[in-house]
């Protein structure tokens, strides 16, 4: 049995796994997210693909800390993988641990890429990110111009030819998915070779987010925020400490702004995270579609 906590972070899902997971060796997160991949990767599928889950909710892993002062450890994975960071799913992992508990009015969670912090802001949360930046401005991927930037996971951001409605995810999918195909093919990669794994789509405001595999975010994604807030940053149209507005395909908001760094930006998020089930999991012996 695995206990885990789910949420949905502006319409976008997370499970926190809390008891009944094997123990991680390794004395930084890195090295637990990759004794997690070679071990118990079958874990992951089982634990957020179906029968008992499905494409778009994405795990989160509480461990012991690795850092001295912080609350917890957070390994995050999806339905193909493993995510850097993860910025809806930090703001679900700060309402679970206030469900058990264990929240004051901070968090400080330990990641694979860095350390973040939490905090509550009356009904809402908000996440001091990574220092996130942009890579490189106006590439060409096939006959589209867009920017590559980091924000905790690696994204290619341009605007959209399909207005951002739910009416229109087909098309917005197919959009998105022709351009990380096209990322691939032409070699096109984020810092040191880096996988660029998410496709950013914007217009009027609103945000179209293709994550790793095939699912999209339904929230206005955390990280793909601090990667548009560090474009913007870099060129010159977003001030340190200005309040940025992204709204998801179903109406979800993040307001976010930013400090800078000698690195890039300081990047702050604020949504709302909802509690929805409580529950174990089981794993039958025997099951041949678990």
């Amino acid at each position: 049995m695995i206990r885990v906590i789910d949420s949905h972070t502006e319409g976008e899902p997370t499970r926190v796994v809390v008891e009944g997971f094997p123990e991680l060796a390794g004395r930084t997160m890195a090295e637990r997210r990759d004794a997690f991949r070679l071990h118990h990767d079958e874990l992951r599928r089982k634990i957020v693909l179906e029968p008992r889950g499905y494409d778009a909710v994405v795990g989160a892993l509480l461990t012991p800390p690795v850092n001295e002062g912080s609350t917890a450890g957070v390994i995050f994975f999806n339905d193909v993988g493993y995510l850097g960071m993860c910025g809806h799913g930090t703001i679900g992992v700060f309402r679970t641990l206030e469900h058990l508990g264990r929240a004051g009015d901070e968090v400080v969670l330990d990641t694979p890429v860095g350390t973040v912090r939490a905090n509550k802001k009356g009904g809402e949360v908000e996440i001091e990110n990574v220092v996130s930046r942009a890579f490189q401005l106006d590439v060409q991927v096939g006959d589209r111009i867009g920017d590559i930037a980091y924000g905790g996971n690696w994204f290619f951001l341009t605007e959209s030819r399909t207005a951002i409605e739910y009416k229109n995810l087909n098309g917005l999918m197919s959009e998105a998915l022709t351009l990380r195909a096209l990322l691939r093919k032409e070699g096109i990669t984020g810092e040191n070779g880096a996988e660029i794994d998410h496709v950013e789509l914007f217009r009027d405001g609103k945000v179209f987010v293709l994550c790793p595999g095939s699912a999209w975010d339904r929230s206005p994604c955390g990280t793909g925020t601090s990667a548009k807030m560090a474009t913007l940053a870099a060129r010159g149209k977003l001030a340190p400490h200005e309040t940025w507005t992204q709204e998801s395909i179903v109406g979800g908001r993040f307001y976010g702004h930013y400090e800078a760094t000698d690195k890039g930006v300081r990047p702050f998020i604020r949504g709302r995270a909802f509690l929805t089930a409580e529950s174990q999991l089981l794993f039958e012996a025997g099951d041949f579609l678990p």
